[in-house]
């Protein structure tokens, strides 16, 4: 196969998996379709919006946008959980600068809630709508470059919670 040939189905299947207009037996196993951004002062992104979803993101502010290194930045989101969600759920997050893999790990998402108390949130989270803020600090020591995060969120019976995405960019000094 030719540079071109490849480079070519390369294009072809990125289009395939992301855009709307082709149906779900072109897409390549594994990938999902449609981000919206989410509303708000944030360089996040509803991943996976055409798909259904427990947790309805409405808003997401950060600040400051973008993080600085060695500043604290605050997050602040309203989101509205359609069913409750309990003991069990989890979180599969990969991070990457540029095209390095830094991070891939499924976390208990109850355990997180827990150990960082956002906002006192625990399982089980009933149904409703949430307000939440969360202030950390980002190290002095960040490397320079574009970070790309990946978020999705399941319930204990791998339903969707919801799906986040974002690129955040630390200038070299």
């Amino acid at each position: 196969m030719t540079r071109f040939s490849v480079l070519l189905f390369t294009f072809l299947c990125a289009l395939a998996a992301s855009s709307p207009v082709f149906p779900a037996f072109f897409r390549l196993p594994g990938t999902r379709s449609q981000s919206r951004p989410i509303a708000g002062d944030s360089p996040l992104m509803q991943c996976d919006a055409d798909e259904k979803q427990v947790l309805d993101i409405q808003l997401v502010n950060l600040f400051p946008n973008p993080p600085v290194r060695g500043e604290n930045v605050t997050v602040s989101a309203a989101v509205s959980s359609k069913d409750t969600i309990v003991a069990g759920a989890y979180v599969d997050v990969e991070v990457r600068l540029g095209y390095i893999k830094l991070l891939s790990q499924t976390y208990d998402l109850c355990e997180e809630l827990e150990n960082n108390d956002i906002d006192g949130l625990k399982c089980p989270i009933q149904a409703g709508d949430y307000k939440i803020d969360k202030t950390v600090e980002i190290p002095q020591e960040v490397p320079p470059g574009k970070y790309t995060v990946l978020a999705r969120a399941f319930t204990e019976d791998d339903e969707e919670i919801t799906c986040v995405s974002g690129d955040i960019y630390f200038p070299a000094y």
